[in-house]
């Protein structure tokens, strides 16, 4: 062996050796790496093994770039009441598990299932385990969970779950353990597929030759489940989210994206003739199965919460006639409750003639005289915790117990002596850990770290199927409960470790289907959020140019060696028309301090910044729309336009800044021209672009280009509208005003003239669906004509300060016509009408 390889094998058993050493399991604690004779698990062996052949620079780099990855593709999360976004916490450790003993966990889950699924039918149906008193009565009624209106509705298709999760641990005895049920919209199978490409993009050798289980099948067999029950046989599945502030609304559009489901929300739903209908720029279109991942009380506000805003009024009769597959089913949340658990053991006897493969902490529900009496005997040894919804002023994650003294254990007792049948009490018990880095000290180390791991199982149309790897969640301290994603918790990728190498192939396979070019009919909410993406980019766009022109005037000192004035009246316009749209405070600001809140005030409606904003909550609605390339460039521009007020910025700094941000805008038309499919979704993007470019062209004009024009202000026209290179080339003899106003107004071969933009409206809106079939324009589509026969025939000499100031408010008015067609927002949306007779 060379000397090279002999220092390499050695440098490599150093690393193994110090990651391992002082690695010890706390006392009674199972662990998932080593056991308490500080044996390491065979699969961590594997794992540490291959780990063990890059340094720790390059485990850094690699988790580095990772970290970049989910930077610039938005991959998010928010903790519950917290408005922020905050970055997707991966760990650069997997959770690894042995195939064999995976292979147990799974038969349990599958079992646990079948079980949750007898336990709805039952509650929901002939209630033998009530009347048998196997289950309190005030344990069904009492909950809030419990949805009265489903009661003797058979779920179409015959299944109320369609998707079962569990949470589950290392139990004392080194079992698996249930932790919790998840059957109201169990969330987390979203972030199990961005873990599982984040964390392969970072290490892909090793995930191929570690044999890791492909997740791509058992999501093919979970879309095909989410169809069985529907009436027709190529039916139409929607995500039904309640919007972009939604804790999870990332994962959810990543699901809709992968699975290729129509993400809605309450208002993109009608009911009509008993049937559920999306909202679509085509009309009203039916929908035939709804995934829901909004609670089960906001999903019909006539029969449930007359409160929601998230749901579709009517929605529980289109269960009732069976038009309609709903996963899960409402009030299939029941299931998560406490108390249900204490009596889990006796009901799974009934259903199942033995007791449950997985089993969980032993429970009492405190509603029942004696279980309360044993809770308060033994208060000191156990964990009281919240039946369903926590009391007003109790944390969601209130834990109660062996750990309340003082006030705290004052507040317990009254509780219990209040309202008893609000609480449960189960044995307290660690929760088993998983091997964790650590650098404290500036030496990388592996430690002991308490994990949760939620595992999912879909109903397919083979049976249950279990996902080969879940949503596990790491705590970084021993006094934090990973149960939820929050501050002090990360995320995991779960490898299960193959006997041998598995199939490999892309992520999400399709299913062979019939080939077509043309797309689904675009949603009007996700419509209307493209078309003021492209308004917003262009609104910043227009800033940016401003501020450019009046540092280019004012600042020419600096940038041309020219002497500027501030005072001049092509400054003093254009600060005036900054101030009147919003982008800045006040009009008298000193220059660099104006072109500065311009370009990144925050505090300012109408700064670039906010606009760039707009376009990335936008942007935030249509996730499941957008590309990777379009996230990145939207996270740079807001990190080159959010310069924050740490120091001052001088003019020349200011312009630079503002240069690359309009570079990165011209990236995005770059991407949405080459990248985005001609369908009615590339339509909306550059019809708002279009829409918003003529409307500042006029503004443009009617101030800088008016009767009483200077020179000055021909330079600042045509460098707003990016014609400086061609007008020279065309006039040699200086700017003059009818040919100026010809060029940004009327030439039809210059991209930013109004013209241009107009001839493009006409072509969108003849690309778009059409109700009518009567061969008359709709209304949006005469005044486009309208106009675009003004600019056609119109003279430069006629376009006068009075005329634009009317074609800009013409140009608003078809924006809001535009809206009226094809983003409606009420009970009344229309149907597209049908040619009757024969021609």
């Amino acid at each position: 062996m060379s000397e090279a390889a002999e220092a390499e094998v050695s440098g490599r058993a150093e690393r193994l050796a110090r990651w391992t050493s002082g690695y010890r399991p706390h006392p009674g604690v199972p662990d998932a790496f080593m056991d308490e004779a500080g044996t390491p698990q065979a699969a961590w062996t594997r794992v540490l093994d291959r780990l063990g052949d890059l340094t720790e620079v390059d485990i850094a780099a690699r988790f580095v770039s990772a970290v970049r990855h989910i930077r610039d593709t938005g991959i998010s999360y928010r903790i519950y009441g917290d408005k922020r976004d905050h970055a997707w916490p991966l760990g650069s450790l997997p959770f690894v598990v042995e195939a064999a003993d995976w292979k147990d966990l799974s038969a349990g889950i599958v079992e646990r299932a079948e079980l949750m699924e007898a336990i709805l039918a039952d509650i929901y149906g002939p209630g033998r385990l009530v009347a048998d008193g196997l289950l309190p009565a005030a344990v069904v009624a009492g909950s809030p969970e419990f949805m009265r209106p489903v009661a003797g509705i058979a779920p179409p298709g015959g299944r109320f779950l369609k998707l079962y999760a569990a949470d589950v641990t290392r139990g004392p005895d080194g079992r698996w353990q249930v932790l919790a049920d998840r059957t109201q919209s169990p969330s987390g199978p979203g972030y199990a597929l961005e873990n599982r490409m984040v964390l392969t993009r970072a290490f892909p050798d090793l995930y191929t030759d570690l044999h890791v289980e492909r997740l791509a099948p058992f999501f093919q067999a979970f879309r095909q489940g989410l169809a069985l029950g529907a009436q027709r046989s190529d039916p139409r599945i929607c995500l039904l989210t309640s919007g972009p502030f939604s804790s999870t609304y990332v994962e959810q559009a990543v699901l809709a994206r992968y699975l290729g489901l129509l993400l809605v929300e309450g208002d993109d739903l009608v009911m009509q003739d008993g049937a559920l209908h999306v909202r679509t720029v085509s009309g009203l279109k039916r929908a035939d199965v709804l995934w829901r991942r909004i609670d089960s009380d906001y999903v019909d506000p006539l029969e449930l919460n007359p409160a929601s805003r998230l749901g579709v009024p009517g929605l529980i009769d289109g269960l009732r006639n069976a038009s309609l597959v709903v996963g899960n089913m409402p009030g299939s949340g029941i299931l998560e409750s406490g108390a249900l658990a204490a009596y889990l053991p006796g009901i799974a006897r009934r259903f199942l003639g033995a007791e449950p493969r997985l089993s969980g902490p032993r429970t009492w529900w405190c509603g029942d005289p004696d279980s309360l009496a044993h809770v308060r005997d033994n208060l000191d040894a156990l964990t009281l915790r919240p039946v369903a919804t926590p009391p007003k002023g109790m944390a969601r994650d209130a834990i109660m117990g062996p750990l309340a003294f003082g006030a705290d254990r004052e507040r317990v007792v009254a509780a219990l002596r209040d309202r008893p049948f609000d609480y449960v009490a189960q044995e307290r018990a660690p929760l088993a850990t998983t091997p964790g880095w650590d650098r404290t000290g500036g030496t990388l180390r592996l430690v002991p770290r308490p994990f949760a791991l939620r595992v999912f199982a879909a109903l397919t149309p083979d049976g249950w199927r279990v996902m080969p790897g879940g949503f596990c969640r790491i705590s970084e301290r021993a006094d934090i409960d990973p149960i939820e994603m929050r501050a002090g918790i990360k995320a995991a990728d779960v490898w299960i470790m193959s006997d041998g190498p598995v199939e490999s192939g892309p992520l999400i396979q399709p299913a062979a289907q019939k080939v077509r070019r043309i797309a689904g009919h675009l949603p009007s909410r996700a419509a209307d959020n493209l078309f003021w993406f492209g308004r917003y980019v262009e609104r910043a766009e227009a800033v940016i140019r401003l501020v450019i022109a009046h540092l280019g005037s004012v600042g020419a000192a600096v940038i041309t060696d020219l002497p500027g004035d501030a005072n001049s009246p092509t400054s003093l316009r254009i600060r005036a028309l900054l101030d009147e749209w919003g982008a800045i405070s006040a009009p008298d600001l000193p220059t660099a301090a104006l072109a500065r809140e311009a370009l990144s005030g925050r505090e300012v409606y109408g700064s670039a910044l906010s606009h760039g904003l707009s376009a990335r909550s936008n942007a935030a609605i249509l996730r499941e729309r957008l590309s990777g390339e379009a996230w990145r460039v939207l996270a740079d521009l807001k990190d080159i336009l959010d310069i924050g007020t740490e120091r001052p910025y001088s003019e020349a700094e200011l312009v630079g800044l503002a240069e690359r941000a309009l570079g990165l805008i011209a990236a995005l038309a770059g991407l949405a021209q080459e990248n985005m499919n001609r369908t009615a979704g590339w339509h909306f993007v550059d019809l708002g672009r279009r829409i918003e470019r003529v409307i500042n062209t006029c503004a443009f004009a009617t101030r800088f280009a008016g009767d009483a024009a200077t020179a000055e202000d021909f330079g600042v026209m045509l460098s707003l509208c990016d014609s400086h290179i061609a007008f020279g080339a065309r006039y040699m003899q200086g700017a003059a005003l009818d040919p100026v106003r010809d060029m940004v107004l009327l030439d039809p071969f210059n991209p930013r003239s109004v013209a241009f933009q107009v001839e493009a409206i006409e072509r969108h809106l003849a690309s778009l669906p059409i109700l009518r079939v009567d061969g008359l324009p709709e209304p949006h589509q005469r005044l486009a004509a309208k106009l675009a026969a003004e600019f056609a025939t119109g003279e430069a000499s006629e376009f006068d300060g009075a005329a634009l100031a009317r074609l800009e408010n013409e140009f608003e008015r078809l924006a809001d016509a535009i809206a009226t067609r094809y983003f409606p927002n009420g009970p009344h949306a229309l149907r597209p009408e049908k040619l009757v007779g024969l021609g």
